[in-house]
């Protein structure tokens, strides 16, 4: 049978944050925006519904998500579909909770990222500790900035010992980080030195395009979120000839969506079924 992971991105692009780093904080979708975003979901919803694959998905929206009732019950729908394997979203947690008691726990599973200049640390707590009274599968992370090693080392000493926390490096300026501080964040997040670097990529070997591939709200699938080249679109009836193996056509690869799936690096090993949602076997 088949087997694809599918990271999906629609035209949602507001967020109720507003950390300064992200481009999207506090921006606000129009309403005939929201409704569009939501059609485009219901139709891949659908579309899944209606494949023999075996599905996992990541969606990977550039605002906030689950603040909207259709992505919560549209991911409530899909985790209990026969041939979803998983769901898993990127979310800054400050949605209700509630509404997860109805999904299907054994393919249900968050992306949360942690934002210390929005949130205090103790109601970020809390809302994970809703998630393990519901039995929610989910990884913490944060963006490594220097002046934050404290709070993530106190996030770290906070959360249940079996809850992985990673760490996205802060790779905009070279050099940031001195010996000390990669020390102390490879202390906290034992794979911090894959997300530390730039992995060369050009030539070779990648599930992305093959296995795994990106689709928008218009169905249009590339291979990854980095090489903008379209290979197909979902909702076409031969879709399927367009996925096969290629190497990358990019010099590098630097963020964990997508080098994730380089073969030399061996991740599948390391992820195993929580690949999508970050979650290491151990």
């Amino acid at each position: 049978m088949k087997d694809w992971s599918i990271l999906y991105r629609g035209s949602l692009s507001s967020c109720n944050y507003d950390c300064d780093y992200c481009p999207f904080g506090k921006t606000k979708n129009t309403r005939a925006e929201l409704t569009e975003d939501a059609k485009a979901l219901r139709k891949f919803v659908d579309w899944v519904a209606s494949q023999k694959a075996k599905i996992g998905m990541l969606f990977t929206p550039w605002g906030e998500a689950l603040i909207r009732k259709y992505y919560q019950e549209a991911l409530t729908e899909l985790s209990h579909l026969p041939q979803v394997r998983k769901v898993a979203i990127q979310t800054n947690l400050s949605c209700s909770t509630a509404w997860m008691a109805q999904v299907n726990k054994a393919t249900f599973a968050l992306w949360t990222t942690y934002h210390p200049t929005q949130i205090s640390r103790e109601k970020f707590l809390q809302r994970c500790r809703a998630l393990d009274e519901l039995q929610i599968s989910y990884s913490v992370g944060v963006v490594g900035f220097k002046e934050e090693i404290e709070e993530i080392k106190a996030l770290r000493a906070a959360l249940p010992s079996h809850i992985y926390l990673w760490i996205n490096a802060y790779k905009r300026v070279p050099n940031y980080y001195t010996t000390r501080d990669i020390a102390q964040l490879k202390a906290i997040d034992p794979l911090f030195q894959y997300n530390l670097q730039y992995h060369p990529s050009l030539g070779k070997s990648c599930k992305t395009g093959e296995s795994v591939f990106t689709v928008d709200g218009n169905g249009e699938a590339q291979r990854c979120h980095f090489i903008k080249q379209r290979i197909g679109n979902i909702y076409e009836k031969d879709f399927e000839k367009h996925l096969y193996r290629r190497s990358c056509s990019a010099k590098e690869c630097g963020c964990h969506i997508g080098y994730v799936h380089l073969e030399e690096l061996r991740l599948y090993e390391v992820f195993g079924e929580g690949v999508l949602e970050r979650i290491p076997r151990v």
